[in-house]
C-alpha cells in the first residue's frame, strides 16, 4: 500500500495544453474551416491525407500546406466542429475525420487499411 501511494504521488501530471489560437483572419478562418467542413460533411469519414487530396482539387488559397490544414482541423476539433474517431483493423490503426452529424453506420463503413502482411489471393 506504502509503495502505490509513493508510485501515486510520485509521478509527473499530463502538462496542460493551451487553445489553439490561429493566425489567420477571422474571415480567411470562417472560409477556410467551412470548405474543410463541407468536404467532410460531403464525403463522409476522411483520413487527413485524403481531407488534403480535397482541399486542393477545390483550390482552396488560404490554406498554405498540409500542416496548416492539420492545425485548422485540429482548431475545429477542440471547438467540437469535428470528432475524429478510430478505425483499428488488425495491428493497425487508421484515424478519421468526420461531422458531428455523419450517421454511425456511415462511419462503420469507411474504407479498410489493406494488411501488408497478408499476401493478395
Amino acid at each position: 500500500m506504502f509503495a502505490t501511494a509513493i508510485r501515486y504521488i510520485g509521478k509527473k501530471p499530463k502538462p496542460k495544453m493551451k487553445p489553439i489560437e490561429l493566425k489567420t483572419p477571422p474571415e480567411q478562418t470562417q472560409t477556410i474551416t467551412r470548405v474543410i467542413f463541407d468536404i467532410l460533411k460531403e464525403h463522409g469519414p476522411l483520413t487527413i491525407a485524403d481531407t488534403w487530396e480535397h482541399v486542393q482539387e477545390v483550390g482552396l488559397k488560404g490554406l498554405n500546406s498540409k500542416r496548416h490544414m492539420k492545425i485548422v482541423m485540429r482548431w475545429m476539433r477542440e471547438r467540437q466542429k469535428l470528432r475524429q474517431i478510430c478505425n483499428h483493423v488488425g495491428p493497425t490503426k487508421q484515424f478519421l475525420y468526420t461531422t458531428w452529424f455523419t450517421k454511425p453506420d456511415v462511419v462503420k463503413q469507411a474504407r479498410p487499411v489493406s494488411d501488408p502482411s497478408r499476401p493478395k489471393s
